[in-house]
């Protein structure tokens, strides 16, 4: 099955943070708190996915309240951090929902992602990868993580499924 086979069957996308929906760079304040760079562009194009009935998650090695805070604000439900064994987290993401593997896309940029990369219907990775990663992916990003990459994602699979245009047009009245 071709790559925009797969991502016409795509119902939940899964996203890494650090790495993919950030740069991966960390920045503690003075007080020892961690701080997060996030791209609007990604933002949008996560809220474009929900209105196109593609549902979001995260699932990230790290739980830090920056990303917590984001998923919050874009109204992400299934926000799952600390977690580095991500595949057990989507085995419960799908019994949940009533999906099967090839029904999500995982978008990921290191070893930890590998297993979950191996399962999902379209594996997908951002520019700046592990070259590991990348040779797993199906799809590939041309934008490096925490600068657009998962809204070139979103794009893609929105357009496999020819649901890109209506959207344009709601937003271009």
């Amino acid at each position: 099955m071709d790559v925009i086979a797969r991502a016409r069957r795509v119902k939940l996308l899964i996203l890494d943070v650090d790495g993919v929906m950030t740069d991966g760079g960390l920045v503690y304040d003075a007080s020892g708190c961690v701080q997060k760079r996030f791209h609007v562009q990604d933002g949008l194009g996560i809220k474009m996915a929900q209105e196109a009935d593609i549902e979001i998650g995260v699932v990230s090695g790290l739980d830090q309240g920056p990303t917590a805070a984001r998923a919050r604000e874009l109204g992400i439900a299934e926000y799952h951090g600390g977690h580095l064994r991500k595949l057990p987290v989507l085995e419960g993401i799908l019994a949940r929902k009533g999906l099967t593997f090839e029904q999500a896309a995982f978008l990921g940029d290191d070893w930890v992602d590998a297993p979950v990369m191996a399962r999902v219907g379209l594996p997908m990775a951002v520019a700046n990868a592990q070259p590991e990663i990348l040779d797993m992916a199906l799809w590939v990003s041309r934008r490096p993580g925490g600068q657009g990459a998962v809204r070139e994602a979103i794009r893609f699979l929105l357009s496999a499924q020819g649901k890109l245009q209506g959207l344009w047009q709601k937003w271009e009245r």
